[in-house]
């Protein structure tokens, strides 16, 4: 039984997801489904801006050289160019739907290029120091006044139904999904024409992250367990700079500041980046994470600092308004007062294979923003590609799937309501929170900046029982929204230390002790995973 039927079923409300509806619904009808209000996403948290080619000064082949450069080797370049190439064209389509990008000071004809690291050219389009959040704004009010697109609020996506699972022998096909109401404890049958995951990242995985609570790796989850192909997993990004306060949550201190000319100290004031890299405090982030995780290990601090106290109050307060508050907030005055600053897990580079087109290995199945990998990033993603990949991807995916929509819904099969069994309303519900606990704290300690076989193998252990428990718990219980994350994150870390444990070497935001350098002969590519086995990945190097 269905209880809700729908051209193009989107499952989150993020910038990839709003852009694709926009697209798509010019030729279909839309449901969005997300597991917050509408405008809770990881891309409202966006702060640095969108990097794309403006300017005369700059070129495409600088931009795919710096993006090339920063991946360690594993980009795909066809998907970098293109990729690159369409950046003018989507700033244009959000400056035509009403966003307001900050103009410059000596010519508001102009736009303000910001420049962050690992660029060569300013080149970061941005609307103050709240650029997803400003994007996000005028997006949703153009949602909600397109009669064309449903958004349901307070609805998690439990699993995807696909014809595999329903025992038919065809090519597996995406079907639609089975949603849980929050708000009304109601599981509901959703079909679908064709399914797009635009589900975000997986910071939540980590015990100390930049994202907000929702960023649990649901998509990622959803489509592997489905048969999805998922690659590049060990590849995860701690950003350098999380405001360090005990009443400050997930805060990120942008690397624009550091591209206005902030530096990296020690508690004793030494620039310490410089010794390690020639762009300095600017260096690509994998590099200034592993380097300030090294100092804080040599000298037992909590935290390294960063200085921008060269700037005038004026200045800060202009170009950094929400930064300069907060801190301020917290009794720090960013012209006169050093910032302490952490690493914590911030991007995923590795995701749900798709090619150019957001397209995955399952039929009517689509994917876009950060829960992709699509071979733009690589080893490790250049400041302020990922909301370029998830503008330029929506759109793909949008002409793409229009060939599904044309027909009729797939595979004319029935879809059978959910069934919860036995399952019972859970008395211990604390067994979800110390699961939830447990996972966070062995992935932050034994996976997370810098790594080694022992301790990879000490998170697989304890994985693995924890899978065991976890398993048992859900189909005994009623479903929560609880629940369903941490089983998602369960997964995810799952997946991250399996294919930690297979990259043997050291690249790009993998790191490990015990294989310290780059092995192109053996691991210049991909690394692909479906159905619990690795499968040969696509060669990068030539």
């Amino acid at each position: 039984m269905i209880d809700y039927q729908t051209d193009y079923l989107v499952i989150g409300s993020g910038i990839a997801g709003l852009m694709f509806a926009l697209k798509a619904s010019k030729h279909a009808n839309i449901t969005i489904i997300t597991k917050r209000s509408i405008d809770e996403s990881n891309s409202n948290y966006a702060q640095g801006g969108i990097a794309t080619v403006m300017s005369s000064a700059d070129s495409f082949d600088e931009h795919i050289k710096d993006t090339i450069t920063c991946g360690g080797g594993l980009c795909h370049r066809d998907i970098v160019e293109k990729t690159i190439q369409r950046g003018p064209q989507a700033i244009r389509d959000l400056m035509n739907y009403g966003v307001q990008f900050t103009k410059s000071a000596s010519n508001k004809d102009e736009l303000d290029l910001g420049k962050e690291g690992g660029h060569s050219h300013r080149r970061i389009i941005h609307a103050g120091d709240i650029t997803g959040h400003e994007v996000k704004k005028v997006l949703i009010d153009v949602v909600k006044n397109n009669p064309k697109i449903n958004v349901f609020e307070y609805h998690i996506a439990i699993d995807l139904v696909t014809s595999k699972k329903l025992g038919f022998s065809t090519r597996n096909t995406v079907l639609g999904a089975y949603v849980l109401d929050i708000k009304n404890s109601k599981i509901l049958t959703i079909r679908a024409k064709s399914t797009v995951l635009a589900t975000g990242g997986a910071g939540k995985v980590y015990l100390y992250t930049t994202n907000p609570d929702i960023a649990t790796g649901d998509g990622i989850a959803m489509a592997y367990r489905a048969g999805a192909r998922i690659k590049n997993l060990e590849f995860v990004q701690f950003h350098p700079t999380c405001l360090y306060h005990p009443k400050a949550k997930s805060f990120l201190i942008s690397e624009a500041v550091r591209g206005e000319g902030a530096v990296l100290r020690t508690s004793d004031g030494r620039e310490f980046m410089k010794d390690y890299h020639p762009m300095g405090s600017l260096a690509p982030r994998d590099i200034v994470t592993q380097k300030i995780d090294l100092e804080l290990k040599k000298s037992g601090e909590e935290c390294v600092y960063l200085d921008i106290t060269n700037k005038s109050k004026s200045f800060l307060k202009e170009r950094f308004p929400n930064i300069f508050s907060k801190c301020l907030q917290y009794g720090i005055d960013m012209s006169c007062d050093l910032i302490p600053v952490v690493p914590a897990a911030h991007y995923f580079c590795g995701g749900v294979q798709s090619d150019w087109n957001g397209q995955t290995n399952i039929d009517r199945l689509y994917v876009c923003g950060e829960v992709s990998c699509t071979g733009l990033h690589g080893a490790n993603r250049l400041a302020s590609n990922s909301l370029l990949e998830a503008l330029v991807f929506s759109s793909n995916a949008a002409e793409s799937s229009k060939k599904y929509i044309e027909n009729d819904y797939p595979e004319n099969i029935e879809i059978p309501k959910w069934d919860a069994g036995s399952a019972k309303d859970s008395d211990e519900t604390v067994v979800v929170t110390n699961n939830w606990d447990e996972i966070r704290r062995f992935m932050w300690h034994y996976v997370s900046i810098v790594r080694s076989s022992k301790r990879l193998e000490r998170a697989k252990n304890r994985i693995e029982l924890m899978q065991k428990e976890i398993h048992q718990y859900y189909w005994d219980f009623v479903i929560t929204n609880d629940l369903i994350e941490l089983r998602n994150i369960a997964t995810l870390a799952e997946l991250i230390i399996s294919f930690a444990l297979y990259r043997k070497e050291s690249r790009g935001l993998h790191y490990t002790l015990d294989y310290p350098k780059k092995n192109d002969k053996v691991f210049c590519r991909d690394l692909v995973y479906e159905n619990g086995k690795f499968i040969e990945g696509e060669k990068i190097c030539e």
